[in-house]
């Protein structure tokens, strides 16, 4: 069995610092792997991300994290990725990751998503070439999730997981106003995650939404901003590849 620690939304700053690392120290003892899902600080300043930093340095378990819009703020997302990178984190936009931890190979692949909107409430390439470039801009960052779940589905891994920020399906956005479903995720997302495969999504930014979702074509989808899930972060449990090939569905942890 697979154990996937994660959290989003930590929205860390300077006075932040030592808040969730006494509960990241536990990880090596309930998790094989601990993805970040974005918004891990509050304007995106090289400052904030460095608490970040110190908090996931050296905890015993590979992390693999993804940037939030709150990461894009100050718009130095390539410097704070670097940040969490010198930490020893995976940061991913668009590329996947395989990671070895208790066992298993774990596939991760990540991009930031973006919006538009859901089946039959969504935002379309037609008109002004900012609505277009919107759109395209969604499509890019599924695009490249799609191709990189599809080049994990060659490394023989014995889960594949699929790491965003923005939200694929709406199931996990109840909760949320309506108004503002095409803000927190896209419905092409969730076609890249379907046709490319994958065992699991996680998702975070929405703060008031709901945690167990699933898209159309089966795969669970996991919200876990952390005020969603209440906690410094949540572990959710993966058969392994052998397991898998028996029909055992992914179960969150309890």
């Amino acid at each position: 069995m697979i154990r996937i620690a994660a959290v989003g939304d930590i929205h860390m700053g300077p006075e932040s610092q030592g808040v969730l690392r006494p509960a990241f120290e536990t990880l090596p003892e309930c998790a094989d792997l601990l993805l970040l899902a974005g918004d891990l600080t509050r304007h995106g300043t090289p400052e904030e991300m460095r608490v970040v930093a110190r908090e996931v340095r050296d905890l015993g378990v590979p992390v693999v994290a993804v940037l939030g819009n709150h990461d894009h703020h100050d718009d130095r997302p390539d410097e704070v990725s670097a940040i969490l990178r010198d930490a020893g984190a995976h940061v991913l936009e668009g590329q996947g990751t395989v990671v070895e931890s208790g066992g298993s190979r774990i596939g991760v692949a990540g991009t930031k998503g973006f919006g538009g909107g859901f089946v039959g409430r969504c935002a379309g390439e037609f008109g002004e070439p900012v609505m277009k470039e919107f759109v395209r801009y969604s499509r890019r960052r599924a695009d490249a999730l799609r191709a990189a779940l599809q080049e994990l589905g060659e490394e023989g891994c014995d889960a594949r997981i699929a790491l965003t920020h923005y939200s694929p399906v709406p199931d996990t956005l109840a909760g949320e106003p309506l108004e503002i479903y095409p803000f927190l995720g896209s419905y092409l997302l969730a076609e890249a995650i379907d046709t490319a495969g994958a065992d699991l999504a996680v998702h975070g930014h929405a703060h008031a939404g709901t945690e167990h979702g699933m898209t159309s074509g089966g795969v669970r989808v996991r919200n876990v901003a952390q005020p969603v899930i209440g906690r410094a972060f949540h572990v959710y449990h993966l058969p392994t590849r052998d397991h898998a090939a028996t029909g055992v569905a992914a179960q969150a942890a309890r």
